[in-house]
């Protein structure tokens, strides 16, 4: 039986992934309010991930130093106040781009907390043979709240009245901390013989990482998957609106399509790793990823285009799954906060360059249906790159032989 625990903080996690959905769109959406200039709808984008690159170490350091659910708590308060304080200033009339990117910022800088001291909790609520089911749980909840609920929650709502959309966001984040306080038990990190300072576990979590040849070649296959994917979905407002000609609202139910993708891929995902292994899973669905957005440059019918991009989705989820789950089988429990945070910062630091290069080639291409076809050629060669990387390893195999 797994940790009833592990409820509330799925629970937590689920309300906190809405909020973040409709956030997601609606910060997008109020851009293009602003300015449509591909570049800057990139940089906002860009701005909300920088973090990672500055902090997600950091984060992850910390992550291994204090109690996880507090810090995933004061995360959440934290993005609710930025939230709200952002939709004061669109009910005022007084927001700029400008405060658009400083609230993204912010935000960012949050999550980088939120998400390496959560996903670190998993491991401590979920026996080894039930992590695959576990990461398909959260990744489920992510896409629910993300993608399926918070897309057309976010864009309707933004059709009402641009402020309703933060408001929503600001109270799902402090209704997901209240959710935290159910948890029962401590989440602190066993504490080191010998007390250790903080830049020693910074380096600590970086060669550990290193020196681990399986996880090394994931990290970097993970950070292209983000830098390419990125490119793309970046300019998924100006694809929906200029180049689909949908509205506000409808672009909120394009969105509902990639959630149904991604929900059925959280599903089969433990499934296919079961019947085929991790790394057939892994490599065929960045090649299934791949050929979704090179497809959406090319087709410009706004069912055909939003059935491809759940095809995008179902196939990110299950590339996912399989990732989340070789970290938390092969990284030590006491090194994990350490690991994931240098894990992030490769890969969601990867977001924001990806989106800046994703925001140039649509200004030097002139559309963002041609940055989906690169996007989904650079895919389909990753895809090949990652087979070849890992060719002498068995992830099934490396992943029991440590858990």
């Amino acid at each position: 039986m797994p940790d009833r625990r592990l409820s509330w903080l799925l629970s937590a996690n689920a309300v906190g992934n809405l909020a973040d959905g409709i956030g997601k769109v609606a910060f997008p959406l109020l851009a293009a309010t602003l300015t449509r200039d591909p570049v800057q709808i990139g940089a906002l984008s860009a701005t909300q991930f920088l973090p990672w690159l500055l902090f997600g170490v950091l984060a992850g350091t910390l992550a291994d130093r204090v109690d996880r659910k507090r810090a995933v708590l004061l995360a959440n308060v934290s993005r609710g106040v930025v939230v709200g304080l952002t939709a004061v200033l669109v009910c005022t009339g007084t927001l700029s781009i400008w405060l658009v990117y400083v609230a993204a910022l912010l935000l960012g800088a949050a999550e980088t907390v939120a998400e390496s001291a959560g996903n670190a909790m998993i491991p401590a609520l979920a026996r080894p043979d039930q992590l695959e089911s576990a990461n398909s749980k959260f990744q489920a909840a992510e896409i629910l709240g993300q993608t399926f609920l918070g897309g057309p929650v976010g864009s309707l709502t933004f059709a009402v009245f641009a402020a309703f959309p933060f408001l929503l966001t600001s109270a799902g984040f402090a209704i997901a901390a209240a959710l935290l306080i159910g948890l029962a038990g401590s989440f602190r990190p066993r504490a080191p013989a010998e007390p250790t300072r903080l830049r020693t576990d910074l380096a600590g979590g970086l060669r550990w990482l290193v020196r681990h040849p399986l996880l090394c070649r994931l990290v970097v296959i993970a950070g292209l998957i983000s830098f390419t994917s990125e490119m793309a979905q970046a300019q998924l407002v100006l694809y929906a609106l200029e180049d689909l000609g949908l509205s506000d609202a409808a672009f909120g139910l394009f969105t509902f399509v990639g959630g149904i993708g991604g929900l059925a891929g959280a599903a089969v995902a433990p499934r296919l790793v079961r019947r085929a292994g991790r790394r057939p899973v892994l490599v065929g669905g960045i090649c299934a990823g791949g050929a979704g957005f090179g497809l959406m440059g090319v087709v410009h019918q706004p069912i055909a285009s939003a059935a491809l991009f759940g095809l995008f989705a179902a196939a990110v989820v299950a590339v996912n799954v399989v990732l989340a789950t070789a970290r938390h089988t092969l990284v030590p429990g006491d090194l994990l906060g350490r690991v994931l945070g240098v894990w992030r910062t490769v890969v969601w630091g990867a977001i924001p360059l990806g989106a800046l290069a994703g925001g140039a080639l649509t200004q030097v291409l002139g559309s963002a249906s041609a940055t989906f076809a690169v996007s989904g050629a650079a895919q389909v060669a990753l895809a090949a790159l990652a087979a070849l990387l890992l060719v002498r390893f068995s992830l099934d195999r490396e992943a029991v032989s440590s858990s």
